[in-house]
């Protein structure tokens, strides 16, 4: 039986992505609720029958307490029929009507709402830019794709569980005591007003200091993930101190968002006290009174006082329930702000994938400033011919970067068109143009998962054979065997931890190495690629790299000059601008910007000496 109200819906199925989702918290919430419409239905029918189903149970203890003032040798005689219903009712009928509004609630729509929206929010998030990611805590980002889905069941299910259910008792309950006397309904009706009052008080004031309070937890959360992830700076600065003020700032912040939210649910709870009181002592006076003057019988009385006292119970239950409900409307508001951020870079509504056959990279007046109106490039023409292999040189900030991340489409250039064998990049599918594009970066991070998976990463169908295969060129099987995680995993089954921090710098690097060289793409960008490695092995690796070059496009950037010089091009970059682009051999006679970087650096294999000496000579010239 379970499995039939778990398998309601599917989590899972197939549905149209939107590029912009609901921003205004009940229409984002329905905009998830598609598949479970009908499970609403069924909720709110059921919610409405148990409702139904309590008020009864109090008319039948009512009626129960009339029968037994009468002859009690008749009873049994008088009352058989009536009382085996009243057996059913209680014992087969009621835990059947309350399993079924049990499971549609906490089999049917729990779970599987959750699973949902946390799968199409994770989706919609992983839509987003490199930029876009690049402007929050990776922290906080995540906090709200798994705490919004949380948010928007426990509203579904408050709606149902308890608002649903308080409207449906609130009406029974009226027409309960207008049956016993009409004039029992007036301090029933005035304390529903107020009850309405108290609870548009709560509704006012909840939603906003929950979702202040949700976001200063967000902001913590960010925070403290923030040091974890950076532990090694942290540790090597000895800045315990430092984080821990950085996370106490957060700590009070959300400290005082909280006390705020808790204030408002404690002067609620106290009014609503007071409300009860008067509840209780309005109906069941009333009702004595009634009786007194033979208005009523002994039964309504006790009807009427097992009434209040229900309702005295429930409505601490219904308050909780409610600004429970308000307060994850809060949670869900805050979590919006990621989950429904509009997509900023798009496909083109008739991207075609990339046909990349030759491999011609034509940069054609760019320029990019990241909105700030300088730096990034400004006017960069380019083309790399199929199969050609330049180094990228030039002072940091320079341009080189941001030039290789607009040829990812990382970001949109500003101004000016990137074409790919003719083909502008915009108008092709993301997807397709990264998996013509194989990169290898300074900053080696790999997935917390095992060394198989990272490597298999750059070709997920790719054989055993081949995996270890680009293992050995990128010199990585040998210490791979070597191995062994925590949990006794080893060799290519053990994990590297979090961005691969159980490996060393170089270890890391070789990895990548052998996962950009399994992917195998037409397009190669190298940026740094060895500079984490030690001269023994950057010497093997240097020769893998010029085999994987054979054949491909190839962007190297490098501070290290040397490991560059063998290109068939090397461009110089400075302040946005391509200031310098010729063979090694030509840059250096030219003398320029490149010629004195190489004089710089030690191990450049330039003659200072007859630099110094042609310099003169052209100067004396």
């Amino acid at each position: 039986m379970f499995r039939f109200f778990e398998n309601l819906v599917d989590p899972y199925t197939d549905y149209e992505e939107q590029d912009v989702l609901p921003q205004k918290v009940w229409p984002f919430i329905w905009h998830f609720s598609k598949s479970f419409r009908g499970i609403y239905v069924v909720a709110g029918v059921s919610s409405l029958l148990n409702a139904a189903v309590e008020i009864s149970m109090l008319a039948i203890m009512g009626w129960l307490v009339d029968q037994l003032t009468g002859d009690p040798t008749i009873f049994w005689q008088d009352h058989m029929w009536e009382m085996l219903g009243l057996l059913f009712f209680i014992l087969l009928f009621r835990p059947f009507t309350q399993l079924i509004g049990i499971c549609i609630l906490l089999l049917g729509l729990v779970p599987n709402f959750n699973a949902l929206v946390r799968w199409r929010a994770h989706r919609q998030v992983l839509r987003q830019s490199i930029g876009w990611f690049e402007n929050d805590f990776a922290g906080r980002i995540a906090q709200r794709v798994m705490q919004t889905p949380n948010s928007a069941h426990e509203v579904a299910f408050q709606v149902f569980d308890a608002a649903a259910y308080a409207v449906a008792y609130a009406f029974g309950a009226l027409i309960m005591l207008g049956d016993v006397d009409p004039r029992l309904m007036i301090p029933l009706a005035i304390w529903l007003i107020a009850y309405g009052a108290l609870l548009g008080t709560m509704i006012k004031h909840v939603g906003p200091v929950s979702e202040a309070a949700s976001d200063a937890r967000s902001h913590l959360t960010g925070r403290i993930v923030d040091s974890y992830t950076n532990i090694h700076s942290v540790k090597m600065f000895a800045h315990n101190d430092k984080e821990l003020d950085f996370a106490k700032e957060a700590i009070d912040g959300y400290y005082h968002a909280q006390k705020k939210e808790l204030r408002l649910f404690a002067s609620l709870e106290g009014a609503l006290v007071f409300l009860n009181g008067l509840l209780i002592v309005s109906v069941v006076g009333w009702a004595i009174y009634l009786w007194s003057t033979g208005n009523a019988t002994a039964g309504a009385v006790a009807a009427a006082s097992a009434l209040t006292l229900r309702l005295n119970a429930m409505t601490g239950w219904i308050m909780w329930a409610l600004s429970t409900l308000f307060r994850e409307l809060g949670v869900v508001a805050e979590g919006m702000r990621t989950i429904a951020a509009p997509i900023a870079l798009l496909d083109a509504k008739d991207a075609e994938p990339l046909d990349l056959q030759k491999g011609e990279v034509a940069f054609q007046n760019i320029s990019h400033h990241y909105g700030r109106g300088s730096g990034g490039l400004d006017s960069v023409s380019l083309t790399i011919r199929p199969g050609e292999k330049i180094g990228l040189v030039g002072r940091s900030g320079a341009g080189k970067s941001t030039l290789v991340k607009l040829l990812l489409r990382y970001y949109d250039a500003e101004s000016g068109q990137i074409t790919l064998d003719g083909q502008d990049i915009a108008q092709v599918t993301q997807d397709s143009l990264r998996a013509s594009i194989g990169v290898v970066q300074q900053d080696s991070a790999l997935l917390h998962r095992s060394v198989r998976d990272n490597i298999l990463y750059g070709r997920p169908d790719a054989s055993h054979d081949a995996m270890i295969e680009a293992a050995q060129k990128a010199q990585a099987h040998d210490f791979i065997g070597d191995l062994q995680d925590p949990k006794g995993n080893s060799g290519y089954d053990a994990q590297v931890g979090e961005r691969g921090i159980k490996l060393s710098g170089g270890q890391r690097q070789r990895i990548s190495l052998a996962r950009v060289i399994l992917k195998d793409a037409p397009i190669l960008v190298l940026d740094e690629a060895t500079s984490a490695l030690d001269s023994e092995v950057e010497a093997a690796i240097q020769q893998t790299l010029y085999g994987m070059m054979e054949g491909k496009t190839v962007i190297a950037i490098a501070h290290r000059l040397s490991t560059i010089a063998a290109m068939d091009r090397i461009v110089v970059l400075d302040g946005g601008r391509i200031v310098e682009d010729g063979t090694h051999d030509a840059l250096l006679e030219k003398s320029g910007l490149y010629a004195s970087f190489w004089a710089r650096q030690s191990g450049g294999f330039l003659d200072l000496e007859a630099t110094e000496k042609r310099n003169k000579d052209q100067a004396a010239e």
